[in-house]
């Protein structure tokens, strides 16, 4: 069946969709749904059988759902309508929630039902952009393809809204507005600035005011032992930030300094503050680690440091954690957004180099719930004084942590990948003897989508060994998302696990403790080594690496902006403000001469 897809942004959902609804025989076509003559010209040209909107923010053309069933992918109940469903759920502590999928109509959201799924909520529910990568894509998968069934049978007649019926508990509500969000620290115990929070990340944040710069806030994280008077920045940890409350404290990961908060509307101008001659003006409207936002403003905040061997017997900020059981060491971390600055690459390879050293015989890499990494920080690059040079220091760093996985000859290594990944995130995964991926993953191995991106990480030599040369290139050049059925079909991945993630981790635990208790593991081990000495001998890593490393020297460097441009329209979402230079002759210079 021909089915066009209508959608804002192609994100995880309808990445999965697409997924999906491809290894079922569907032709599926993407149009990315940028004004409503856009969506008209795509469903003249393309004809299909039927539509569907993963995710829209504006109105199907009635001249579309008059003379096609367009069915839109609401994440809410029966009932529930408004651009705001999951925000009102967090913060309004629902028990149940769920997706719902309807047809198009003259009322937003408010046409026939064609299928609904409920999940649920925890107390305090997850982010909501947490929430949306997993239960709300499990449910819109679920009812995408029952809606689709229903459509090929040819004899299902959706259900007309109808508020009298007992199992329709929605309801229309309006756009949360900031002044819904507010933060109260003087009255709001922790669960309620942590819903707050959550129900704004990871857009549009909430609005609050940190040593009097307005900024919104992001990355919420329960303190259960850290006090202090509420409102006050009580500590600091990693790039992020501890608020005391009434009740207790809250961790803050990420802030963005308001948009208008700009040259020539500084509050600070003219009193000395050395932000007027650092980042200030250029991180505006960029988020970012929160201590990197408030810069010299956070200096006398007090460090609270966490090792990442330190019990997990309270709540708090930690974005790296090791533990040991049955002779694995699990080595765990968790990056906002799955994006690893220099100093995450270079703090998450010193923790594996601790793991190494320990007297284990595995080691499992677990990268985070929503993302197993994306590769390089492309905020911290585009708020960097230089981004040229901050790219080059992310993927010099990002090199070496790949580097001491691959040069890891006294482990076995896993890579378990339960969350999405992309770019060089997706190959770090490679750098492991074994990667197990979680079934409802999306992975977008691949570089050249933005702005032509070479890409290094040793892919050169992971992705040909595991897919073969020709699968690579492929790959590479096709720039499109593979489930985790695909990867494990081409050798990109190993072993893939079907159910929630409770079930994967049961699954990756007891293969790695298996692994460990395998009286032929020594084997393992020397045949690993072999393989890399013979590797080695046919073509060093140096020479992988340096080649990649100078084809992303001309990415960064060269004359051709098209990177710099490529990720300021993503950092920015499309809205980039005035071209600033890109790659500063000094700085092109100083890396030339390395």
């Amino acid at each position: 069946m021909k089915i066009a897809f209508l959608t804002t942004a192609h994100n995880s959902l309808s990445q999965r969709l697409l997924i999906e609804l491809s290894e079922r025989g569907h032709s599926v076509a993407v149009t990315i749904a940028s004004s409503g003559q856009a969506m008209l010209n795509a469903v003249a040209a393309q004809k299909p059988d039927l539509i569907i909107a993963p995710m829209l923010k504006t109105a199907v053309p009635e001249a579309i759902w008059r003379r096609h069933v367009c069915l839109i992918v609401h994440p809410g109940i029966m009932g529930d309508r408004g651009p705001s469903s999951l925000d009102w759920a967090i913060m309004g502590g629902e028990k149940r929630w769920g997706v719902t999928v309807l047809q198009a109509a003259a009322e937003m959201d408010a046409g026939p039902i064609w299928a609904s799924h409920e999940f649920p909520l925890p107390a305090v529910a997850d982010a909501k952009g947490s929430l949306y990568r997993n239960e709300v894509t499990e449910a819109a998968v679920r009812g995408v393809l029952e809606a689709v069934e229903k459509f090929q049978s040819g004899g299902f007649r959706p259900i007309p809204l109808d508020y009298t019926r007992p199992e329709v508990r929605g309801r229309l509500r309006p756009t949360m507005t900031q002044q819904d969000r507010a933060i109260d620290w003087r009255r709001d115990r922790s669960d309620m600035v942590v819903r707050k929070i959550r129900a704004a990340d990871s857009a549009p944040g909430v609005l609050d005011d940190i040593f009097g710069l307005p900024v919104f806030l992001y990355g919420a994280h329960f303190e259960d032992r850290l006090k202090g008077p509420p409102g006050s920045v009580i500590a600091r940890r990693d790039g992020a930030i501890c608020r005391a409350t009434v009740d207790g404290a809250v961790w803050i990961s990420h802030l963005k300094l308001r948009g208008e908060a700009r040259e020539g509307e500084c509050r600070f101008a003219g009193s000395g503050c050395p932000r007027c001659d650092a980042e200030f003006c250029p991180v505006a409207g960029v988020k970012l680690p929160a201590t990197q936002i408030l810069g010299p403003l956070a200096h006398g905040v007090p460090e609270s440091v966490l090792p990442v061997v330190a019990a997990d017997d309270h709540r708090s900020f930690r974005e790296i954690r090791y533990v040991e059981a049955d002779g694995v060491g699990h080595l765990s971390f968790d990056f906002y957004n799955g994006a690893m600055s220099t100093a995450q690459c270079y703090r998450l390879r010193d923790a594996f180099l601790f793991a190494r050293s320990r007297p284990t015989r595995v080691i499992v890499l677990h990268g985070g719930r929503d993302f197993f990494s994306n590769g390089i920080h492309l905020n911290v690059i585009e708020a960097a004084p230089d981004p040229a040079l901050e790219s080059w220091r992310n993927i010099v760093a990002i090199d070496d942590l790949v580097c001491e996985i691959l040069n890891t000859m006294s482990h076995v290594v896993i890579s378990a990948v339960r969350g999405n990944a992309g770019a060089g995130g997706a190959i770090l995964a490679l750098a492991a003897d074994r990667v197990i991926a979680r079934e409802s993953v999306v992975l977008n191995p691949h570089y050249k989508s933005m702005g032509g991106l070479y890409g290094s990480e040793y892919w050169t030599y992971l992705l040909p060994a595991r897919v073969g040369a020709a699968r690579a290139r492929e790959v590479m050049d096709g720039c499109r998302p593979m489930g985790a059925r695909e990867a494990r079909a081409i050798g990109f991945a190993d072993d893939v696990v079907p159910g929630d993630l409770e079930s994967f981790e049961r699954h990756v635990r007891a293969q790695a403790a298996e692994t460990a208790r395998r009286a032929d593991v020594w084997n393992m081990l020397r045949d690993k080594h072999e393989r890399r000495v013979r590797d080695e001998r046919a073509k060093p890593l140096a020479t992988y690496r340096d080649e990649e490393l100078s084809r992303m020297k001309v990415n960064f460097f060269g004359p051709d902006p098209a990177y710099h441009r490529a990720r300021e329209n993503f950092v920015y979402k499309g809205r980039a403000p005035a071209q600033k230079a890109h790659a500063p002759a000094a700085a092109a210079r100083r890396v030339a001469a390395e």
